[in-house]
């Protein structure tokens, strides 16, 4: 078995072996994994964190040793906390980091930061204070970032940076937690999932207070949550249809 940890700010994981395949998530820097197969150009990889599979460019990663792989396993996470900071490497040169990403492995790539952390788990109360972090960031399929971001990589990645692991997509993510029967027993921070017409679980958000939620359609924002779903404050007219509610935390 294979090993890799991600030494760039953000690389594109994609479903198939091509830059032409579609994006299903982002690797951010600092994040490591399992190479399951590996061709000339590209490599299979599951991700430690949520054990998202996908295909990345094999010129965007570095290979680290089991030893390495078991230790960053085991530790906390520590993640940078900064919209963008920058780590330096040897020859003194930047490189830049966004928002989430993962500081563990800096002894490994031989990297130093002085930026903003935050490790270990937080206070619930805490996650919808790290949504407004997202807020009218662009809405990217396989996005994870506040420069592009889907409605399960923004629930994600709030939930990561208060210490909590959420899987990727949203319908995985309606596995996790416990269901509750009404909104009144919601409290900030529970995730509300939303069905189509099929019955299929396609998009995911945080409840707030109030009868509100903060979700990414188009850009993140905040819209109102009432029994039926989210109703659009723009568009005056509901958009997605409520499935569950669940409470993770």
């Amino acid at each position: 078995m294979q090993y890799g940890i991600c030494n760039l700010s953000i690389v594109p994981l994609r479903r198939e072996p091509s830059d032409a395949s579609e994006l299903v998530s982002q690797v951010l820097y600092g994040d490591f994994f399992k190479v399951l197969e590996q061709r000339k150009n590209w490599s299979k990889i599951r991700l430690s964190f949520d054990k998202y599979e996908g295909w990345i460019d094999n010129k965007q990663y570095v290979s680290i040793s089991a030893s390495d792989y078991n230790t960053l396993q085991k530790e906390t996470p520590r993640l940078s906390i900064d919209l963008v900071e920058f780590i330096e490497d040897p020859q003194h040169q930047l490189h830049p980091i966004l928002l989430g990403s993962s500081l563990n492995g800096l002894s490994i790539l031989n990297h130093t930061h002085d930026g903003n952390t935050v490790s270990g788990k937080v206070a619930k109360n805490n996650l919808i204070e790290t949504a407004f972090l997202y807020l009218n960031s662009p809405y990217l399929w396989g996005g994870k970032t506040p420069f592009g971001i889907d409605c399960s990589g923004f629930t994600q990645m709030v939930y990561k940076l208060n210490g909590y692991k959420l899987l990727r997509d949203a319908s995985q993510q309606a596995t996790q937690g416990e269901p509750l029967s009404f909104i009144e027993e919601s409290e900030p921070g529970d995730l509300a999932f939303f069905d189509n017409q099929e019955g299929v679980i396609t998009h995911v958000g945080l409840i707030m207070s109030d009868n509100y939620i903060i979700h990414a359609n188009g850009k993140v924002r905040i819209d109102r949550l009432d029994h039926t779903g989210i109703y659009n404050v723009d568009k005056r007219m509901h958009t997605h249809k409520l499935r569950v509610i669940k409470k993770i935390i």
